[in-house]
């Protein structure tokens, strides 16, 4: 029997323990990974205490292994596997669904009843049969995904970067979503964070014309505005009126689309700001998830064509989009500083994300 090492945690919010555990093998649809790296969410520990709190979320049974973003070698292919073989490079999108329900059919997985993160969490009950068949996140030396959940990496993506493939994913769906492109402006809600310097990175390499980014923190934000001075302005909060400014940047007209990515905790007022700034016709797309209530004069955003779209995830064709455009040159995720730990020190990994110290630190687990 071939044994694995993997970090579990066997309590709500508890520690993470290392544990020798038997090998997975495949299932005829499913391949084995060999894991190289797995981000490391700063949420995560709030996820490992909600069992039994948020009847809206369902977490895997304990003990779990977790560990959302997860790259690396395939080893073992299930024998109707076909166009994945072993020894290729790939991110396994942890996006599950249960695949025959009406939106699985339809081609519509994220909208699945069903629908899990494999490594995190699920979005109601029926989640915990797909953790029964995927019980494996990132934070062990193999995992288990189907085929059809694979991303191919090219060489120009290493594990580490590749790692980063959830944040930078939810943010290219969202831009896509607000029609970003050439020839386009967008403004970014807290541009120098995870979230946001994802964000930016890829709206430069669809081609935005302008790339305007709000934050708290000036020093990260200059080094935002450094990837790219001709393309990116900055504004730290409250040194201006967010619409004044961005209506300056962009002649007067207002930005064509705006990607929210403040998290729960941001003021309602950050996002009103970003509404405020968009131009007649202007679309704003939430990924960050801010929780607290907003009020807007729905009169007001009908009459200017204004639409407020929630965005969560991404397909693993979009993945394959962001793949290509890295090997291509025109996404560049060189800007991310690895901060690489072991199995065993998967706690010091976690306390680390939670200091939340910009988009600029990249963490990761290497099994």
């Amino acid at each position: 029997m071939a044994m694995m090492q993997a970090a579990r945690v066997h309590a709500p919010g508890g520690d993470f323990a290392l544990d020798t555990i038997e090998r997975p093998t495949p299932h005829a649809n499913d391949v084995v990974v060999a894991v190289k790296a797995a981000g490391v969410v700063p949420n995560l520990r709030n996820v490992m205490s909600n069992y039994g709190e948020r009847a809206y979320l369902t977490v895997p049974e304990l003990p779990a292994i977790y560990g959302l973003d997860a790259a690396g070698v395939v080893e073992e292919v299930g024998e109707l596997v076909t166009g994945i073989a072993p020894g290729d490079r790939v991110y396994i999108n942890p996006g599950r669904s249960c695949g025959s329900c009406h939106s699985c059919r339809g081609g519509d997985p994220i909208n699945c009843p069903a629908y899990t993160f494999q490594g995190y969490f699920g979005f109601g009950p029926a989640s915990r049969d797909i953790y029964r068949r995927y019980p494996y996140g990132g934070f062990s030396q193999y995992a288990t995904a189907p085929a059809d959940g694979l991303v191919k990496l090219p060489e120009a993506v290493s594990f580490e970067q590749a790692a980063r493939f959830g944040y930078l994913g939810t943010a290219y769906s969202g831009l896509r979503k607000a029609g970003v492109g050439a020839g386009r402006t967008v403004l970014i809600n807290g541009a120098s964070g995870t979230l946001g310097l994802g964000a930016v990175l890829l709206a430069r390499a669809m081609g935005a014309t302008r790339i305007l980014g709000v934050a708290r923190n000036r020093e990260l934000l200059e080094r935002v505005r450094a990837i790219d001075p001709a393309r990116i302005a900055v504004l730290a909060s409250g040194d201006e009126p967010v619409d004044v400014w961005a209506r300056r940047e962009t002649g007067g007209l207002g930005v064509d689309a705006a990607l929210d990515t403040l998290g729960p905790g941001a003021p309602a007022q950050a996002m009103l700001d970003a509404i405020g700034a968009l131009r007649r016709g202007g679309r704003l797309v939430d990924v960050g998830g801010m929780s607290a209530p907003i009020g807007v004069n729905m009169h007001q955003l009908m009459c200017a064509q204004i639409s407020l779209v929630g965005s969560l995830w991404f397909s693993v064709a979009e993945g394959e989009d962001m793949a290509a455009m890295a090997a291509a040159g025109t996404l560049d995720l060189s800007p991310f500083e690895h901060r690489r730990f072991g199995l065993d020190r998967v706690g010091d990994a976690l306390a680390l994300a939670e200091q939340r110290s910009g988009g600029f630190v990249n963490v990761v687990v290497t099994p």
